[in-house]
C-alpha cells in the first residue's frame, strides 16, 4: 500500500492522544525454533499498521507535546557482514519512503532518545501495546521493556495502547479492503483448484496441497491460518488440522482456509461432496446451514449489535437442528453447534475489536454457521467475509460458489 495510508493511521492515533502522551511500538523479533533455526518472522500488526515496515527489531515513537506531533522511527544499523548471510535490512531512505516518517535513527539511539523524553517532564503518559490473551502467555519483549521502564522511571504513567489502536483498526480504509479482496480472490481460486482435483483415495493433505501450490504461485508468502482439511467425521472437530486421513467416496470434506496478502487475511469455509453429489441427508444438513448463512448475512448492516446477531444465529441453528431431528429443545443446540457466528477480519484473522459492538461501515466480519453431527460423520460449515457499508453490506466472497446446485454442477463438470 502507499505510505499515505500509514501516515493517516498515525494521524488518527495522534487525534486520540492527550497532550503529553507518547506511544512506543516494537516490530518484534523472530523466535528461536531449534538450534540455529528461527520461526518465520511476522511483524507486530499494530507496528505494521502505522509504519508499513515488515522487518524485525525496528521501533517507532509517537510523541504529542504542546500540540506538536513528533514521529521517530528506529531501524537496524546496516551490518555488511551479516547481510552476506541474510540479506539487506531497510535503509533510511527506504524507511522514509515506506512509512512517511521523516526522522529515522538507528536502534542504538533508542535508549538515549527515550531517556531524554521521559526525563524532560513533558511525558505525562507512555502508551505501549500490552495485548495479552491469557495469564499463561509468556512474557513478551515489550513487557520486559515495561518492567525496565517502571524501574528506571517509576513516575511515568504507563497506559495500554492496544485498545486505542484496535478501535481504529476495526474500520478498514478503502486501501485495506482492496488488500483483503486480493487475498479473497486468491483464496477462491485456490479452493476452485482443489475442488477440481478432489477424489476419493487421496489424503486430506494431498488435496490441501493444490491450495498451497496456488497460493505460492500467486506470490502469497503466508496463510491466514493453518488450513483445516477435514473429511467425514473429522469435520465435526472445529479446529482439526492434522489433515492426514484418507478421503472416502461418500465423504463430505470441509475446507476452512485463507490466503494472507500483504498481511491482510481472507477466511473462507466451504463444504462439498467428494463424489460430486450430496446424499439426501448431506444435502438436508447442508441446506440448513446455508439458510442460516444467508439469513445472517441479510441482517448485517450499520447499527446492528454483533452480539445480537450471534444470538439470532444460534436460535436459527437450533430451529434447523429441530427440523433435522437432532434435538427437541433449542437449549440442546450446543450439542451440534458450539462456536459463535463469526469474528472481525483484517490484519489478524480473528481481528481486533470488541464483541459487543454495533456494526459500522468499514468493518469486515465473517459469517460462519455450522452443524456438526459426529454420530453421522457429517460436519458442515459455510463461511463468507462481509464488509459493512453505508447501505448495508457487501459480500466480499460472493464469487465463491455455495449453493448445492452450483457445487454439484462444478464438481460434475471438472
Amino acid at each position: 500500500m502507499k505510505r499515505d495510508i500509514f501516515i493517516n493511521n498515525r494521524k488518527r492515533i495522534f487525534d486520540k492522544l492527550e497532550d503529553g502522551a507518547m506511544v512506543v511500538l516494537l516490530a518484534g523479533e523472530a523466535l528461536k525454533k531449534t538450534a540455529d533455526e528461527l520461526y518465520p518472522f511476522t511483524p507486530n500488526r499494530n507496528f505494521y499498521y502505522i509504519t508499513g515496515i515488515n522487518e524485525e527489531k525496528h521501533k517507532v515513537v509517537l510523541f504529542k507535546s504542546n500540540g506538536v506531533e513528533e514521529e521517530i522511527l528506529f531501524i537496524q544499523k546496516p551490518d555488511p557482514v551479516k547481510e552476506k548471510w541474510v540479506g539487506k535490512t531497510v535503509r533510511e531512505a527506504e524507511a522514509i519512503e515506506l512509512s512517511g516518517i521523516e526522522t529515522v535513527l538507528y536502534l542504538e539511539d533508542f535508549n538515549s532518545t527515550i531517556n531524554q523524553k521521559l526525563s524532560s517532564g513533558k511525558v505525562k503518559a507512555l502508551y505501549l501495546d500490552l495485548e495479552r490473551r491469557s495469564f499463561e502467555e509468556r512474557i513478551t519483549l515489550l513487557e520486559e521493556f515495561v518492567q525496565d521502564i517502571s524501574k528506571r522511571y517509576p513516575y511515568i504513567n504507563i497506559k495500554n495502547a492496544y485498545g486505542l489502536i484496535s478501535e481504529l483498526r476495526t474500520i478498514k480504509a478503502p486501501e485495506e479492503i482492496q488488500e483483503m479482496k486480493k487475498a479473497i480472490d486468491i483464496t477462491i481460486e485456490g479452493v476452485n483448484s482443489l475442488m477440481k482435483n478432489a477424489k476419493s483415495g487421496l489424503k486430506e493433505y494431498e488435496l490441501e496441497a493444490y491450495f498451497d501450490f496456488h497460493l505460492k504461485k500467486n506470490g502469497v508468502k503466508d496463510f491466514a491460518f493453518k488450513t483445516i482439511a477435514a473429511a467425514g467425521k473429522n469435520a465435526t472437530i472445529l479446529h482439526y488440522v492434522e489433515n492426514n486421513s484418507t478421503i472416502k467416496e461418500d465423504d463430505l470434506i470441509l475446507f476452512d482456509l485463507g490466503a494472507q496478502y500483504n498481511y491482510y487475511n481472507a477466511d473462507i469455509t466451504r463444504t462439498f461432496p467428494i463424489s460430486g453429489r450430496f446424499t439426501d441427508r448431506q444435502k438436508e444438513v447442508y441446506e440448513a446451514v446455508l439458510r442460516v448463512n444467508e439469513a445472517i448475512i441479510e441482517t448485517l448492516k450499520p447499527g446492528v449489535n454483533f452480539r445480537e446477531i450471534n444470538d439470532k444465529a444460534t436460535d436459527l441453528i437450533a430451529e434447523e437442528c429441530i427440523k433435522l431431528g437432532l434435538i427437541k429443545d433449542k437449549k440442546d443446540v450446543r450439542n451440534y453447534y458450539w462456536h459463535s457466528i463469526g469474528h472481525g477480519l483484517g490484519l489478524d484473522t480473528h481481528d481486533v475489536g470488541e464483541r459487543n459492538v454495533d456494526l459500522r461501515p468499514g468493518m469486515v466480519y465473517t459469517v460462519e454457521p455450522g452443524i456438526y453431527i459426529e454420530e453421522e460423520g457429517i460436519g458442515v460449515r459455510i463461511e463468507d467475509d462481509v464488509l459493512i457499508t453505508e447501505a448495508g453490506n457487501e459480500v466480499l466472497t460472493k464469487d465463491m460458489i455455495k449453493s448445492v446446485e452450483d457445487i454439484e454442477n462444478f464438481m460434475c463438470n471438472r
